[in-house]
C-alpha cells in the first residue's frame, strides 16, 4: 500500500438508498478518501489560480501560447501512448447520463464508444451519482437487463457488439457535499473517478478493455498534471499497471485552447486524445472576455463551428492531436428524432453536414446524443475512413493558427434578436426545472439540452445586459412570459425557485462562473449523516 496516501476516514452524509452499500463499501470509501487527502490542497490552489487568471485577463493581460513551454511544442519526438483496447476506432461516440435505460440503449446503439456522463448530462442528486455507479457496475457484470412496468424489455447485446465505456466525472470546480473527509466536502471529480476506478478498473481489464475517462473543463496544463498524478496514485494503490488508464480531454475552455500540446504532454502516458465542444467553449469565452465589447456574441444559434474563430480552434485541435499520435474527436450532434418525418429529415441533413465538415477537417470521430443519429454519423465517417480505424496520418501540416485567429470573435459580432433572447430564457428555465427534479439531460424543441446549453443560454443574457444591447425591462417581460409558460407546461415545477435561480445567476453585475455549485447546494443536497 502506498505511503503517499495514508488512510483517511470518510463520512457519508446522506441517507442510504437501494443497493448503495454495494458501491459505498468501506474499502471504496477509503480509496476515495486517500485520493482526496492526497490531492485536495492542490485542487484548491488550482481553483484559486483560475480566479487569478480571470482577474489578469480582465485587467488586460494578453492570452497567448505560453513562452515557458515553447520547448514542449517545438520538440518533434514525443508522442502520446498508443490507443488502448477498444479505443482504436472511435468514429461514432454516444453520450448520455448513466441511468439504467440510457446505459442499455447507449451500449447497444452501434456506437464505438459510450461516454457515461456524470457531469453536464447528470443532475448530481445523491441517488443519481450512486445509482450511476451501480448501473456501470451492473453493465460490466452483464446484470443490467430489466423490464419496465409497461412491459418494455431492455437487454444488452452480445459483448462484441457493445460500445466501449468512457466515464466523464464532474469538473474540478464541483464538490460532493454528501461525502466528507477531514471536515471538508470531497471533490466531486475524485468521487466519480474513484468509485468507478475502484469497482470497475480490474473488471474492465479482465474483459479486455480498461478504465477510460473523459476529463471536462480543464483550463491549463497544471490541471492536466493533477489528473495525471491522480491516475498514477490510483493505479499504484490498486496494483493496476502504470499507463493502463486512458483519458480524453475536452478542450472546452478558451485558456485550454492555448495549451493543447501541453495538456497532451502532461497526460501523454495516459492520453487518448482531445475533444472539441461548442457550447462550453462559447460559455468560456463569455466568462473570460464578457466585459469586452469586441467579444459580444450574437444569438448562439448563429455561432456555428464554421465561424472563423471556431474553425481556428477545431483545426488547431486536429493538427495538435495528429502531430502527437492522439485521436481528435468532434462535437455533439444534439438533435433528437421525433414523430414528424419532415422535421427528422431536416434534422438529419444538418447532422450530416456537420459530420461531413468534421470528417473532412481530419477528426477521427464525433459525438451524438441519440441512438437514432449513430447511423448517419457512421456513414459519414465510413465514407472518409473506409476500413481505416482513424486518420491520424493526416497531420494537417497546412494549419497554422495564431492567437489573433483564436480570439477573432468580433468578426461575427452582432446584436441579439428578441427571439434569440426569448429562446435563451426558455431553454435556461426549462433546464433548471428538469435539473432540480433530478434530470440532467432533457429534450427541448427537438434538441437534447444539458448543463452546457443552460450555461451558454444564461451567460448570453448576462452579456447582452452588461453591454446594454438589450434592456432589463425587456428581459423581465420575457422572463414573466416564459415563467408563466413553464408553469402551464410543467405544473409540478417550483417556478418561484426557478425564477429566483435565473435572477441570481443572470440579473447581476458580477457573473457567477457556474450555475451548478450554488444551485446544487440549495436544491440537490440532502444531507443526513448515515455513517462512515
Amino acid at each position: 500500500m502506498s505511503t503517499i496516501a495514508p488512510p483517511h476516514r470518510i463520512r457519508v452524509l446522506a441517507a442510504g438508498g437501494h443497493r448503495h452499500d454495494e458501491i459505498l463499501t468501506p474499502a471504496a470509501l477509503d480509496f476515495v478518501g486517500r485520493l482526496a487527502a492526497a490531492f485536495g490542497d492542490r485542487r484548491r490552489e488550482l481553483l484559486k489560480e483560475r480566479r487569478r487568471q480571470v482577474l489578469r485577463l480582465a485587467s488586460g493581460s494578453p492570452l497567448d501560447f505560453p513562452m515557458v513551454t515553447s520547448a514542449v511544442r517545438a520538440d518533434p519526438t514525443w508522442r502520446v501512448a498508443p490507443p488502448a483496447p477498444g479505443l482504436t476506432d472511435r468514429r461514432v461516440e454516444i453520450t448520455g447520463p448513466p441511468d439504467r435505460r440510457m446505459t442499455v440503449n447507449a451500449l447497444n446503439s452501434g456506437a464505438m464508444v459510450w461516454m457515461a456522463d456524470f457531469e453536464d448530462a447528470t443532475a448530481p442528486t445523491w441517488d443519481n451519482i450512486v445509482g450511476g455507479q451501480l448501473n456501470l457496475l451492473d453493465a460490466i457484470e452483464r446484470r443490467i437487463d430489466f423490464t419496465t412496468d409497461e412491459g418494455k424489455e431492455y437487454r444488452l447485446a452480445g459483448r462484441d457488439e457493445l460500445a466501449t465505456i468512457m466515464v466523464r466525472p464532474r469538473g474540478w470546480h464541483l464538490d460532493e457535499e454528501h461525502l466528507e473527509v477531514d471536515g471538508a466536502p470531497v471533490p466531486a471529480s475524485l468521487v466519480d473517478f474513484g468509485l468507478y476506478f475502484f469497482h470497475c478498473a480490474q473488471r474492465q481489464i479482465d474483459a479486455g478493455y480498461g478504465p477510460y475517462f473523459y476529463l471536462p473543463k480543464l483550463e491549463n496544463r497544471y490541471e492536466a498534471r493533477l489528473w495525471n498524478d491522480v491516475f498514477l496514485l490510483a493505479q499504484e494503490l490498486l496494483g493496476i499497471p502504470r499507463g493502463t488508464i486512458r483519458a480524453t480531454v475536452l478542450v472546452e475552455t478558451i485558456t485550454a485552447a492555448f495549451e493543447m500540446e501541453e495538456i497532451l504532454h502532461e497526460l501523454r502516458e495516459h492520453s487518448a486524445g482531445l475533444n472539441a465542444g461548442r457550447w462550453d467553449y462559447l460559455f468560456s469565452i463569455i466568462k473570460t472576455f464578457g466585459h469586452r465589447t469586441d467579444f459580444l456574441l450574437p444569438d448562439r444559434a448563429k455561432v456555428t463551428m464554421t465561424a472563423p474563430f471556431m474553425r481556428a480552434y477545431t483545426e488547431l485541435l486536429v493538427r495538435t492531436c495528429h502531430k502527437r499520435g492522439a485521436h481528435a474527436i468532434g462535437g455533439m450532434a444534439a438533435q433528437v428524432p421525433g414523430k414528424d418525418p419532415a422535421a427528422n429529415e431536416a434534422a438529419l441533413a444538418k447532422v450530416r453536414l456537420d459530420k461531413e465538415r468534421e470528417a473532412e477537417e481530419g477528426f477521427d470521430g464525433s459525438w451524438v446524443a441519440h441512438p437514432g443519429l449513430v447511423p448517419v454519423c457512421q456513414e459519414v465517417f465510413d465514407g472518409v475512413l473506409g476500413d481505416r480505424p482513424h486518420q491520424l496520418d493526416r497531420t494537417r501540416d497546412d494549419v497554422e493558427v495564431t492567437p489573433i485567429e483564436l480570439l477573432s470573435v468580433r468578426r461575427i459580432s452582432g446584436p441579439p434578436t428578441q427571439e434569440g433572447v426569448r429562446t435563451n430564457i426558455a431553454v435556461a428555465l426549462r433546464y433548471f426545472a428538469a435539473w432540480q427534479r433530478g434530470q440532467g439531460a432533457v429534450a427541448v424543441e427537438g434538441l437534447m439540452e444539458d448543463a452546457a446549453t443552460a450555461e451558454i443560454a444564461r451567460v448570453q443574457i448576462w452579456q447582452w445586459l452588461r453591454h446594454r444591447v438589450i434592456d432589463r425591462e425587456t428581459v423581465l417581460r420575457l422572463l414573466d412570459d416564459e415563467v408563466a409558460a413553464l408553469g402551464a407546461e410543467y405544473p409540478w415545477a417550483p417556478v418561484d425557485d426557478i425564477r429566483a435561480l435565473f435572477e441570481r445567476i443572470v440579473m447581476t453585475a458580477e457573473l457567477p462562473l457556474f450555475f451548478t455549485p450554488d444551485a446544487y447546494t440549495r436544491h440537490l443536497v440532502r444531507r443526513t449523516e448515515a455513517g462512515a
